[in-house]
């Protein structure tokens, strides 16, 4: 599944072969630049400006399961798309809507978190775990959840109550179902099952 914005280019065959003396082996991110010279070839200017056609930032998990332009039906230059494990926000995701907000003109935001996320079956002793084997505990929080629509609705409370955040009113979560595809709306206020 592709994440591109544009149709999707084949990257090219794998190269079993041995590379010659002085060559790089063949790898996944030799392919992709492969690949983005065809891409280049045919690449027009689209002389797009910078702020999103749709005033809208869309925050999401990583998931390469998760086509976001296709499943929400945008074009390049639609939206803002800001993505970290489990699409929860963080300091770092207030950070980017900030910017989007304030520099960029958007004034909508959209948070997908996903079915089979792979936060629901971490835990914070990913960290220790970490520290244990590089000497070093990590600054950040892993960030996991054992309930999406909670998480979802923790996102969307983080968002709407940031100082930082001119336009907090256009504020709506979702959790993409990545069997079906369909998106199921989460109530701001309202925990499962009630």
């Amino acid at each position: 599944m592709s994440i591109s914005t544009s149709p999707s280019q084949p990257l090219p065959p794998e190269d079993s072969s041995r590379p010659e003396e002085g060559q790089r082996a063949s790898s996944v991110t030799e392919r992709l630049v492969e690949a983005n010279r065809n891409y280049a070839r045919d690449f027009t200017d689209p002389g797009m400006d910078a702020r999103p056609v749709r005033q809208v930032a869309v925050v999401a998990c990583m998931d390469a399961r998760l086509d976001l332009h296709e499943a929400l039906g945008l074009e390049l230059g639609d939206c803002h798309t800001i993505r970290n494990a489990g699409g929860v926000v963080t300091d770092d995701i207030i950070r980017s809507l900030t910017i989007s907000q304030r520099a960029l003109g958007t004034r909508s935001v959209v948070l997908i978190h996903h079915t089979d996320c792979g936060l629901l079956s971490l835990t914070e002793d990913f960290r220790h775990e970490l520290e244990l084997e590089v000497g070093q505990r990590p600054s950040w929080a892993v960030e996991s959840f054992k309930d999406l629509d909670q998480d979802v609705r923790q996102s969307m409370q983080r968002v709407r109550t940031s100082p930082f955040l001119p336009h907090r009113d256009d504020v709506r979560g979702f959790v993409f179902d990545v069997k079906t595809g369909l998106l199921r709306e989460i109530d701001p206020g309202m925990p499962r099952g009630e």
